[in-house]
């Protein structure tokens, strides 16, 4: 396969470097950018100035994003003292008072994250496609995925008999979720990057290549730029190079560009290690071990039976 190497990857803060670049000139921008959670590359603040610093960096993207272009913004929540702020939410606000339009908001559904004790556990992150205009690519056929029944037809009307599918899939719809495979269940099938995952490094808050390329299929054609202003260990610029476009990233943090530096070399090279789309996501057999009820659990629920049956007596 080959690869498209026109890229640009540099360690500097988002906002300056925003600066030097010409107005209306990228395509698609996507991103997740830092969710104020505390990590180690990012400082913990209100969510008022949280917000207020992210809108000056909104402003310089919107003032880059081509005309016909898309911005993708993935975020998740902000937990303060046990309590959820979803963040979309708060973002959707500052996009709509720049005038951007929301097309989609794409909910990334994935089976595996951190548990809560006091709130249900958090699986799911939010993708924000907002466009600049109402001129917009948007490439459906190239991320179609199988159809649940192809075999289905029109059962009245002008079209009676006639197959009511497309030979080339079915649109994905708003869901990405992680269940059996996409061939089974009809949806995206994309798991978060977790230590078992083929594509993870150091970055405590990496994204699969395979939810970017979903967007960069979608939303650009072979030869547009692709700008993520928090790149991170540079899964953004895989997937603009993967598929033959250009690309510019950003990121602060010099150890995470090197790493991104190395990915993308690998990708070149034919070694990077990632996980291609449509992959099924592993389903344990029966008879793995730790797919079945433990013998503890067992016993302490018969344990706990005998003494609820002794109680009604």
């Amino acid at each position: 396969m080959g690869f498209s190497s026109n890229y640009v990857y540099e360690v500097a803060d988002s906002l300056e470097y925003l600066r030097t670049i010409p107005d209306n000139s990228i395509k698609l921008i996507i991103t997740s950018p830092p969710y104020n959670l505390g990590k180690s590359y990012e400082t913990k603040v209100g969510i008022e100035s949280y917000l207020k610093a992210q809108e000056g960096i909104i402003a310089e993207l919107i003032r880059v994003l081509r005309d016909d272009g898309s911005l993708c913004w993935q975020v998740g929540n902000f937990v303060d003292h046990g309590e959820v702020f979803p963040l979309d939410i708060y973002y959707y606000n500052i996009f709509k008072r720049f005038g951007l339009k929301l097309r989609n908001r794409v909910i990334w559904h994935f089976g595996h994250g951190l548990h809560a004790k006091l709130r249900f556990s958090g699986r799911y992150e939010t993708v924000l496609w907002f466009t600049k205009s109402d001129k917009y690519t948007f490439n459906l056929d190239d991320v179609r995925i199988p159809a649940k029944y192809p075999g289905k037809r029109h059962f009245k009307g002008d079209k009676v008999g006639q197959l009511s599918g497309n030979p080339k899939g079915k649109n994905p719809e708003d869901v990405w979720e992680i269940m059996a495979s996409e061939l089974d269940c009809g949806m995206m099938d994309i798991p978060n990057v977790k230590s078992n995952h083929p594509e993870k490094t150091e970055h405590p808050c990496q994204y699969p290549i395979e939810l970017v390329e979903r967007f960069v299929l979608a939303l650009t054609n072979e030869g547009d730029i692709v700008l993520d202003p928090f790149a991170g260990v540079g899964t953004t610029i895989v997937a603009a190079i993967k598929h033959n476009r250009e690309s510019i990233g950003v990121d602060k943090e010099e150890r995470y560009v090197a790493i991104g530096e190395r990915r993308i070399q690998d990708l070149l090279n034919g070694r990077l290690r990632m996980r291609e789309i449509g992959t099924k996501v592993y389903q344990p057999k029966p008879t793995d071990k730790v797919a079945q009820y433990p013998e503890e659990w067992l016993i302490n629920s018969a344990d706990h039976k005998t003494a609820d049956s002794k109680a009604d007596e």
